[in-house]
């Protein structure tokens, strides 16, 4: 069972992890050279794996 202050900790992270994966989403879509795009994307889909993780904590 988690505390109060790790579930808010948890709140914030998973907060952090959307915005990570929205913003590098987005500067992908904004990119012209495939070789940023494809880092770039790739830096969006781990933060969608840690989101992920954080949520199994939740489950």
């Amino acid at each position: 069972m988690l505390t109060t202050k790790e579930l808010t900790a948890l709140e914030d992270q998973l907060g952090v992890e959307q915005v990570m994966v929205k913003k590098y989403h987005t500067m992908a879509s904004q990119c012209s050279d495939p070789a940023i795009k494809n880092r770039l994307t790739s830096i969006a889909n781990r933060h969608q794996q840690h989101y992920n993780t954080l949520i199994g904590y939740l489950q």
